[in-house]
């Protein structure tokens, strides 16, 4: 039997791209492939928001690298995954962690929006997994990690365009480790639970009467950890997908929720 060495867990000289890590999940993720070794580059739509990213990355001390880009414009992500080799690297890792819901009733939402759910939370995965994948075939290994959500496995009021999205890379992610497994590429995903972000804070403010908002108190009698999760929960997890610990791992979503999916609920008292 081979010796096991924690070497495995090291990312040194590996090119990461996170998309759409400007903050939350996102910059946590980057984050952590940052402190296992490997270098970081991430987008974001819009100028203001890479610049926004760029100053965080640099007040943590990560020297991570920006780029202008719409994940749902196959060009313009073409355009940047060649930039990134010229200026970077070619990418080792793709964390596909760009994504937008909208919290709409089925029948007041319109095609429109769905489809704007769709196209970022899918369609742009699909996109820069396509971009990258020449690259990896090429080195001879590759790592893509989706983010996916406790919604690819459950429905929920007013989420039918991201559940619809997040179910469908559940499949994507199993079908790139059936295309390219054999390239040596791995691609695994990762679902989290309900994550204590900045989006979420209004959702755990507690109530005029010092009670906890229905919401935080429906989430945390649903978990089994008994609390929400923290982006920081979510950083293990990242290294070990990104990582040769993992090269025999592929197609999987690994769900970082508390235990939420696993457990049925207390019964009425």
């Amino acid at each position: 039997m081979a010796e096991f060495s924690m070497s495995r867990f090291s990312l040194k000289g590996k090119v990461a791209l996170v998309t759409g890590a400007v903050y939350g999940i996102g910059f946590a993720i980057a984050s952590a492939l940052h402190e296992a070794g490997a270098t970081i580059v991430f987008n974001a739509s819009r100028r203001s928001s890479v610049d926004k990213g760029t100053q965080a990355y640099r007040q943590a001390g990560i020297p991570a690298r920006g780029y202008v880009c719409d994940v749902t414009d196959e060009n313009a992500v073409t355009d940047m995954v060649d930039r990134i080799d010229r200026e970077v690297g070619t990418i080792d890792i793709l964390v596909n962690n760009a994504g937008v819901i909208k919290r709409v009733p089925m029948l007041d939402m319109t095609v429109e929006d769905f489809r704007k759910v769709v196209d970022v939370d899918l369609i742009g995965p699909f996109i820069v997994s396509k971009a990258v994948l020449p690259g990896m075939i090429r080195q001879g290994h590759g790592k893509i990690i989706n983010i996916c959500s406790m919604m690819s496995e459950l429905g929920r009021e007013t989420v039918s365009a991201y559940a619809a999205a997040k179910g469908g890379l559940k499949m994507l992610t199993r079908n790139i480790c059936a295309e390219y497994g054999g390239a040596n590429i791995q691609c695994n995903a990762i679902g989290p639970g309900y994550i204590a972000t900045p989006q979420t804070a209004p959702l755990r403010e507690r109530q005029p009467d010092g009670s906890r908002h229905p919401f935080d108190q429906f989430i945390v009698s649903k978990t089994p950890a008994a609390r929400w999760g923290n982006p920081s929960d979510l950083q293990g997890p990242a290294v070990f997908l990104a990582s040769s610990a993992s090269d025999f791992v592929n197609g999987q979503v690994l769900y970082v929720d508390g235990g939420i999916l696993a457990y049925i609920g207390k019964q009425p008292q």
